[in-house]
């Protein structure tokens, strides 16, 4: 189905890339080729990151392997601007993911290739000491690192610029349920044994006839309290002062400005159609020989951002994007505030849509972001330090040279998203439902950007859909990353895979998609040798191959080591920072382990005196309590943090060093305090006046023990 758009937004005409193809090693080993036929043990349809870790495992466990990649773009998002890899927590990665990350940290090990910085300023920022891998890392260097793996296997095929065929490409035997070729619109047919869906879009799940979800189920659909719409917990990355949304301020009958839709937003926990924005990860720079200016878009409106510059007016001086610096004074740059790199609502139709459209909404995106950033940097109604600021980066010369320094790959953050026979849910996410087939391990917070921007009842303008909420390390079902029987019985889906909206906002995470896409391979594998459905593949010997290949299928973290912990094991009364009240916007972040719960916020040493955070610990009996705080410990953070602890007419001040290790524990104590059963303890952490980077994880109320 295509959905309405119901924005007003500009339509542009779209066009197709000419097909050309990549292929980066001869016939295969056993491959059968007849007329334009060619035929192969697994067949893998989307060069993303689960992709290509799908190809490499097929290739490890002796099958030929071939990755079809609709575009001219290899890697997804890892290769596409996504440096800042969102993990959670790094203990839940293995497999071939953290091998991925390891062949990424001993590139960055060899000095030569640190050209604008130095390994060991940028690492003390960034890097745990001891590690391995690098999680942080140039665009180029993931490319480097993919092409050089894929070239170990000369077995492993690669072709490019080849779609499927979105009206006849499927093949099915109506008999077996099974899919047996699938046909290129260039003509070209590939045969298979199993095949692999690993697009961000699911096309191929799609047209085989599985049944799939777009947009947001309703709270009622799976028991969840986080899906659907939901206006009361929209509190991140929100307008913080009052916008007129009307073409002539005051006057409705006007009509809207551009980036709002008509209308409320709807019943809250109610389900609808919309999808959570999408953007470019761009990479920047401030090195001014390998920095290029802002380009203004062909087809340049200023009346699209008018929103952007009102906002402005009104008050809201934030710097509206969220730079990560990468090695070498680069940066993944990502979506922050009320109106940022997110095109709200401009991509309800691009999960259905065909090639024309899904192209026409590409090309949007890119002139709303290259015209959003030229805006920021350059028009005279915003403040002249918000210039000054988005002058100060610009694109990096040397990365996506092809694109014209521009991101080849737009995050397409959701899609279609398969219904199976199990539906990972926000219940999963929470272990209050346990996955007994785990294939690996999520452990991101569930984390939806925001679906759409409308006018509230009293004519301002509001954000809706921006949900964050921590999660402990929990298993993904197998059963998720295949259909149901009835439907297909040799696809497996390891990217659009079966999840409720919510839940999905935590696996879709890069180095999770490998995950997925080296356990997908694996269950291939063993249908194949088994000559069985991939439903019937025996668990019991698919996990003890998963485990012999160093996937992490279970949660074994521990305090204090390269994961957080989860907050319930932990003496006492525990509030972990994804359940704090916050003000102002802070960054979610693992980089530096030792964490409690799926890892910490942090200021990012910004607006400060602007954010606070407040944990609430209800006293569960009456007695003697030590009231404590967690943090990770670096340099770059400050060494004068203000923290308040209230309870009834008791309160105490302090400012605490999170230079400083918290303790041996991981916790320092701020104070002692006699409470009653039923008490709240207040404890208010900001960042006014501080020297660096604030960390927010954890407080606890520990009974005394002297």
């Amino acid at each position: 189905m295509i959905l309405p758009h119901r924005f007003r937004f500009p339509v542009f005409l779209a066009f197709t890339l000419g097909v050309i193809t990549l292929q980066l090693a001869g016939s295969l080993p056993g491959q059968v080729s007849s007329g334009t036929t060619k035929s192969y043990d697994i067949v893998v349809y989307g060069g993303t990151s689960g992709g290509i870790a799908a190809a490499i495992q097929s290739a490890r466990l002796g099958k030929s392997v071939i990755v079809i990649e609709p575009s001219s773009h290899l890697g997804g998002l890892t290769t596409g601007g996504l440096g800042a890899t969102d993990i959670g927590n790094k203990a839940a990665i293995g497999g071939l993911s953290r091998e991925f990350y390891q062949r990424v940290g001993k590139w960055y090990a060899d000095p030569k290739n640190w050209v604008h910085e130095s390994a060991s300023k940028y690492n003390e920022r960034r890097k745990s000491s001891g590690e391995n891998e690098m999680w942080t890392f140039e665009p180029h260097v993931a490319m480097r690192v993919y092409k050089d793996w894929l070239a170990e296997y000369p077995a492993i095929q690669v072709v490019m610029n080849e779609r499927l065929d979105l009206k006849n490409g499927v093949k099915k035997n109506p008999a077996t349920k099974a899919i047996e070729s699938i046909s290129m619109e260039s003509g070209k047919v590939y045969a298979g044994k199993v095949f692999i869906d690993a697009t961000y879009e699911g096309d191929l799940m799609a047209k085989a006839g599985v049944p799939y979800h777009v947009g947001r189920e309703g709270e009622k659909v799976y028991g969840e309290t986080l899906n659907g719409i939901r206006v009361e917990k929209s509190t991140h990355h929100q307008f913080t002062h009052k916008v007129d949304p009307y073409v002539i301020p005051g006057k409705p009958e006007s009509g809207l400005i551009p980036l709002i839709q008509a209308g409320g937003p709807g019943e809250e926990g109610a389900g609808d159609h919309r999808v959570q924005a999408y953007n470019y990860r761009m990479c920047t720079t401030d090195v001014a020989e390998n920095r290029r200016a802002w380009p203004k878009p062909d087809g340049y409106d200023e009346k699209t951002y008018e929103l952007v510059l009102r906002n402005c007016e009104a008050g809201d001086h934030r710097k509206s994007w969220n730079p990560v610096w990468m090695p070498n004074r680069k940066t993944d740059t990502n979506n922050n505030f009320a109106v940022s790199t997110d095109y709200i609502g401009a991509n309800y139709e691009y999960p259905d849509a065909d090639y024309a459209k899904r192209q026409a909404i590409i090309d949007d995106h890119k002139r709303y972001q290259q015209g959003l950033m030229w805006t920021l940097a350059n028009h005279p109604r915003v403040p002249q330090e918000i210039r000054d600021h988005f002058q100060k980066l610009g694109l990096a010369k040397d990365e996506f040279v092809e694109t014209d320094n521009w991101p080849p790959q737009l995050y397409v953050r959701e899609a279609r998203r398969m219904i199976s026979d199990y539906v990972m849910t926000q219940h999963n996410c929470q272990r209050k439902v346990t996955a007994e087939d785990s294939v690996g391990m999520g452990a991101y917070n569930m984390d939806s950007h925001n679906c759409q921007r409308y006018v509230t009842k009293e004519g301002y303008v509001r954000n809706e859909g921006d949900i964050q909420v921590g999660v402990p390390p929990y298993p993904i079902s197998y059963k998720s990353i295949r259909p149901a029987k009835e439907h297909v019985t040799n696809l497996l889906v390891p990217v659009c895979l079966s999840a409720s909206h919510i839940s999905y906002g935590s696996i879709r995470m890069e180095p999770v998609f490998m995950v997925l896409g080296q356990s997908a391979a694996t269950a291939a594998s063993f249908a194949i040798d088994g000559k069985t459905s991939v439903q019937d593949v025996d668990y019991a010997k698919l996990r003890e191959k998963l485990l012999e290949d160093k996937q992490v299928l279970e949660w074994q973290g521990s305090h204090g080591g390269a994961a957080g912990i989860v907050p319930s094991s932990l003496p006492g009364v525990v509030v972990d920072d994804a359940l704090a009240r916050t003000k102002g916007e802070w960054t979610a972040s693992g980089s530096i382990s030792g964490f409690v719960g799926s890892g910490y916020h942090t200021d990012g040493n910004e607006q400060k005196g602007e954010k606070s955070a407040l944990f609430e610990l209800k006293i569960p009996k009456t007695g003697s309590y030590d009231i404590r705080m967690s943090w990770t410990p670096n340099a770059n953070r400050a060494s004068n943090v203000p923290v308040v602890v209230e309870a009834g007419t008791l309160r105490t001040e302090t400012r605490v060093n999170q230079r400083n290790a918290a303790g041996k524990d991981g916790f320092h104590t701020l104070g002692r305090m006699t409470l009653n059963a039923g008490q709240t303890v207040n404890v208010v952490i900001s960042n006014d006046k501080t020297d660096g980077h604030v960390i927010i994880d954890a407080v606890q109320a520990l009974p005394a023990q002297d």
